[in-house]
């Protein structure tokens, strides 16, 4: 995938892309692709970091001369402690995906594309729908989720429910957008699903909590048009997986958004196509917030859009 195409020399520069793991990653293959048709003598690289091994990571950026790149997971706010400054997008997000050096080559700055990039796609997918009066729920309270709300927020969208396990996680999420004007609301999906339970557990009270949640949770579905997943669920290897939905709680009229790219239509997308929403998978984004960061770290050259969507086509 990180095939690069012309010669490699004493003057070609380096990007690179950090993160654990980078198997599924197709940055290398979108920027080299953008290199070549640009007749750029660059190249850009997967290094792949051990988690305790960020902070001289870090060190052997500055020491080597690499020019920029990207951040990926698990390492999206992890890096923010060993960076000069920060972008107001990174600081509102509190995670970076994109760094770069500032006018001098003094300072090793962080920079967020990942909202910017989805708004792009979701304004091409559906043109009106952060014009309307209805709010989005949204799956995940990660690094991803926090770019996609914070960008929502920053776009005008007024109310937001964030589904997550980790209720704390989602409450300090929820805290960072009111500051925004959002009204932002936690909802926790159960421990342990009906079909993970046995025979023993399943009591009638249960039975009755989980009917009551189940009916709430149709509610917020049906209030809200927008579906976001920003958790890894459905990421290869591990397609079978699925965000613990019912598709029963899905209609006609949503707009569900999974942020996974490989595979193109993962299991909570196929469910909501058979039911009859619009879906929306992770590569338009992947292309947006590429030629963000792009246009970032290469001091400000015109991005080869189109060539790095058909490269991007080509892997998925």
């Amino acid at each position: 995938m990180c095939k690069v195409r012309g010669k490699v020399n004493g003057a070609t520069k380096v990007y690179a892309i950090l993160g654990n793991p980078l198997g599924h990653t197709l940055s290398p293959a979108m920027h080299n692709a953008a290199f070549a048709a640009l007749k750029m003598n660059a190249v850009y690289l997967a290094l792949q970091v051990e988690k305790h091994n960020l902070a001289e990571a870090v060190k052997g950026i500055r020491a080597l001369g690499i020019q920029g790149g990207n951040v990926t997971i698990p390492f999206k706010e992890a890096i923010i402690p060993y960076l000069d400054g920060l972008t107001e997008e990174a600081r509102l997000i509190g995670a970076v995906n994109t760094f770069y050096w500032d006018e001098n080559g003094q300072g090793l700055w962080g920079d967020n594309t990942d909202g910017a990039g989805f708004l792009a796609a979701l304004g091409e997918k559906s043109p009106a729908i952060l014009q309307e009066e209805q709010g989005a729920v949204l799956l995940g309270a990660g690094g991803a989720a926090r770019a996609v709300a914070v960008a929502l927020a920053l776009a005008g969208m007024k109310e937001l429910t964030i589904v997550n396990r980790d209720q704390v996680r989602g409450e300090v999420l929820a805290a960072r957008l009111g500051k925004l004007g959002m009204k932002a609301t936690v909802r926790a999906w159960p421990e342990k699903g009906i079909q993970e339970m046995s025979k023993e557990e399943y009591k009638e009270e249960y039975k009755k909590e989980r009917k009551e949640q189940k009916e709430e949770f149709r509610e917020l579905f049906r209030k809200n048009r927008l579906i976001i997943n920003t958790t890894p669920l459905g990421m290869s290897p591990y397609e079978e997986e699925c965000p613990p939905l019912d598709a029963e709680w899905l209609h006609q009229e949503h707009l569900v958004v999974d942020l996974i790219y490989r595979p193109r239509e993962t299991r909570l997308l196929q469910r909501a196509r058979v039911r009859g929403c619009q879906t929306l998978n992770g590569l338009p984004m992947l292309l947006a917030q590429g030629v963000l960061s792009f246009q970032r770290w290469a001091g400000g050259v015109a991005a080869p859009v189109e060539v790095m969507a058909k490269e991007l086509e080509r892997w998925v």
